[in-house]
């Protein structure tokens, strides 16, 4: 499958004469945490479902693990853990009655023999994700996992899912809160109705869409500093913000060969800082300069 874990081609999907999912392409590396993310309707979790094998196909094709989830549903579901947007337990079971194990890696050991019913929805979420552990699924399916979680309880559940690649697991993920789960994401597909309208790496994306993103800000004492910084591959502009003060645009993190430079010119280095491309200021300038060329599409 040639290190893919997940191929979708031309995949389509359509109720009643209206395309929910229409041609998509992508894949999933193993290894990879990929990103399904957009508005809420844009055709996210129809997607999930058909590659899960819950929601027939009407186009294209679909590989999870190098099985049709069309024709071989069960296949994949013994490889794939799945965790929906409202995840489903026995709410008067104990943590413990619903999952013997795993419950130490997502931090509910202490609350095994809790109901159910009295977790919070960020609980819930992690008990799912124990749910996929103790399953030893090569692949975890989630679906707007930090929807409604507060910012403490997003940021334990981003570190669980960072947690699944460390032991193997490949993760795709929906949300249309971009910003939450940028940090996690190896490469995303941003979705508008139905259709993939980027794909690619945070910074890709930044530099196809914004001419580059990065903003790196550099504070040192020296002299000649701004020629040699700017001599450095992938720097697109260099402004001065004061005396000792240079700020970069850059088509990725430049940060070391700037501090290589002002060392190598016997400058002194003061401060060093970046900041990244959102997926929010990608995603919003895309579509200020492509409107109507999705709903033509």
């Amino acid at each position: 499958m040639s290190g893919n874990v997940i191929e979708v081609k031309n995949l389509t999907k359509r109720y009643n004469g209206v395309t929910a999912v229409n041609g998509i392409s992508f894949s999933v590396a193993r290894g990879e945490i990929f990103g399904l993310l957009g508005p809420n309707g844009a055709g996210k979790t129809t997607t999930i479902l058909m590659l899960l094998g819950l929601s027939d196909i009407s186009d294209g094709q679909a590989r999870v693990l190098d099985h049709d989830p069309a024709r071989e549903p069960l296949a994949v579901k013994r490889q794939v853990g799945y965790l929906p947007d409202q995840v489903g337990f026995y709410d008067n079971l104990t943590a413990a009655e619903n999952l013997i194990s795993s419950l130490g890696h997502v931090g509910l050991a202490d609350v095994a023999d809790n109901r159910v019913a009295t977790f919070s929805r960020g609980m819930r979420q992690r008990l799912g994700l124990a749910e996929i552990l103790m399953k030893e699924a090569q692949i975890a399916i989630l679906d707007e996992p930090t929807s409604g979680l507060d910012p403490q309880a997003t940021a334990d559940l981003l570190n669980i899912i960072r947690d699944l690649k460390n032991r193997g697991v490949s993760v795709l993920l929906s949300s249309h809160l971009l910003e939450r789960v940028q940090s996690v994401c190896d490469r995303v597909a941003l979705f508008s109705q139905g259709n993939i309208a980027l794909i690619g790496t945070v910074a890709e994306l930044g530099r196809q869409v914004l001419g580059g993103g990065f903003r790196v800000e550099v504070e040192a004492e020296g002299q000649g500093l701004a020629e040699r910084i700017a001599a450095i591959p992938g720097v697109q502009r260099v402004e001065r913000g004061g005396a000792n003060r240079l700020l970069l645009l850059a088509d990725h993190d430049v940060r070391p060969e700037a501090a290589a430079a002002v060392v190598s010119a016997g400058g002194r280095l003061l401060r060093l800082s970046v900041d990244e491309p959102s997926l929010e200021a990608i995603y919003t300038r895309y579509f200020q300069t492509h409107e109507g060329e999705l709903h033509a599409a």
